[in-house]
């Protein structure tokens, strides 16, 4: 089974961020999870991949070729995509869990896809995202605020889970 990081590529974020997916990555690799993420060496991504090859980890990175110069070395698995909507599909593939990690637009543009797709049926794995130190609080808002106004039914909502800490979120590997 594998589970599946999205996060982000800036390297000047908080030093909590990187050491939640160090912790969350160690969590994975000790249920037997091969990771999973855009496998480069940029920010919280490199962060990922060199948690996971210290471990001696299966890590699965998926990039289009235009990012094939920040590919990190420890991949043990490099999915090659032509465009970034075939690498968020080769992503999610075969992945039972899928933890958002603090991130930009990137991230909520990989995390709200992977909703759609539950929504539709067409993802049935875990999806959650980390919410330390309140940083998906506005993204909460905005949901519950999407279901106040009709704009999303409640089930739906339900699909993203938010816990606040590690520990949390270790309990849904």
């Amino acid at each position: 089974m594998r589970v599946l990081f999205y996060c982000s590529a800036c390297a000047d974020i908080a030093p909590e961020y990187n050491e939640a997916a160090r912790r969350l990555v160690r969590a994975a690799v000790s249920r037997g999870y091969e990771i999973v993420s855009g496998g480069t060496i940029k920010g919280t991504m490199g962060v990922i991949c060199d948690e996971a090859s210290s471990l001696g980890a299966s890590v699965r990175g998926v990039l289009p070729r235009f990012m094939e110069p920040l590919a990190h070395p420890g991949l043990t698995d490099t999915v090659w995509t032509e465009t970034m909507a075939e690498r968020k599909e080769a992503m999610r593939e075969g992945a039972g869990v899928v933890i958002a990690l603090p991130g930009g637009i990137g991230t909520m543009d990989e995390l709200f896809e992977t909703l759609v797709l539950a929504k539709l049926g067409r993802f049935d794995g875990r999806i959650a995202a980390l919410n330390i130190g309140g940083f998906y609080d506005p993204l909460d808002a905005l949901l519950d605020h999407f279901v106040k106004t009709g704009m999303l039914e409640q089930h739906d909502r339900e699909r993203l889970l938010l816990p606040g800490t590690v520990e949390e979120m270790e309990k849904l590997l």
